[in-house]
């Protein structure tokens, strides 16, 4: 399998537990340089992570547990929150404390690894794997591999806008993206190209349906309603409605030309919405660029990856 693949995937593998059930095995690891994972269990008061091993205890010191905590670019937070959680790392020693084996670890050079032989590589427009592990006002932070974080922001998540990144994603969940920038080591990823254009979208939905839809926003003329992450449809004015509302619409019309979509909205609920799994479009490896506008409507919506836009 990949050695660099987001942290979680790889502690319940067949391989994994096998270079960890025994001293023997992590010796052979040690040599070759294998990246291994297994969960942290205690960050100890010198910030130093404890890992579960099936043959003895491992230890990540505070300087081997990140990509910059030794230089104090990377805060201590990095390391406290990997508790009770996957951990990657190689195998540096192992020590004997009295009768007692310690295998010394660092997750740092398994990042470093990720960065010279995987991420060296990528480029704007390339598709990568991540998983999501902490939701900001702004946007999502993702490992794309070994715990490297990278940046999704809010703007990048679909067409339809929302105001907080929990209305389309949860901590833990796998998603794939693709690499709008890299610069400096700070890696920037967007989600929306990859969940089909306004055409594609629309082809799930047909006139004189009625579906269920997320309310995003309520204007004087009307009330914007998410069929789907990359498609909203405006609905005509009723009482009571409010964003975040979960609503049964009508479909009255699709309109491509226009790249419109009319509803009435004909049932709602007070409950706020829940994020539903993502339908991916595009299963290409790198995307130059995407277009998301019908041809027929004029307009231009459009990313383009290999200028890095």
């Amino acid at each position: 399998m990949n050695l660099f693949v987001p942290e979680g995937d790889r502690i319940h593998t067949a391989e994994n537990m096998a270079a960890i059930r025994s001293e023997d095995a992590l010796r052979t690891a040690a040599a070759v340089g294998d990246v291994l994972e297994a969960q942290a269990f205690l960050c100890d008061s010198q910030h130093a992570l404890h890992v579960d091993l099936p043959c003895m205890e491992g230890i990540i010191p505070h300087e081997e547990g990140a990509i910059g905590i030794a230089e104090g670019t990377t805060r201590d937070i990095a390391l406290i929150s990997r508790v009770g959680k996957p951990v990657c790392f190689t195998v540096e020693d192992i020590v004997c404390d009295g009768d007692r084996p310690i295998a010394m670890l660092s997750r740092k050079n398994a990042q470093l690894r990720c960065l010279e032989q995987y991420m060296a590589e990528v480029r704007p427009g390339d598709v990568l794997d991540a998983r999501v592990t902490r939701l900001e006002g702004f946007g999502v932070f993702c490992d794309v591999g070994c715990g490297l974080p990278a940046l999704l922001p809010i703007a990048c998540l679909s067409v339809s806008r929302i105001s907080h990144p929990s209305e389309r994603l949860a901590v833990g969940d796998r998603i794939r993206a693709v690499v709008t920038s890299i610069e400096n080591g700070r890696i920037c990823l967007s989600l929306r190209e990859l969940l089909g254009t306004w055409e594609q979208n629309a082809a799930l939905f047909s006139p004189g349906e009625t579906v269920m839809g997320v309310v995003r926003s309520v204007e004087s003329y009307g009330i914007f309603v998410e069929l789907a992450p990359n498609l909203a449809g405006l609905a005509e004015s009723k009482e009571g409605i409010v964003p975040g509302m979960s609503v049964g619409v009508y479909i009255k019309s699709i309109l491509p030309e226009k790249m419109k979509i009319k509803l009435v909205v004909i049932d709602a609920s007070p409950a706020p919405s829940t994020p539903v799994p993502l339908r991916y479009f595009e299963e290409r490896e790198h995307i130059d660029e995407w277009d998301y506008a019908p041809p027929a409507s004029g307009r231009e919506i459009r990313s383009v990856f290999d200028q890095g836009v």
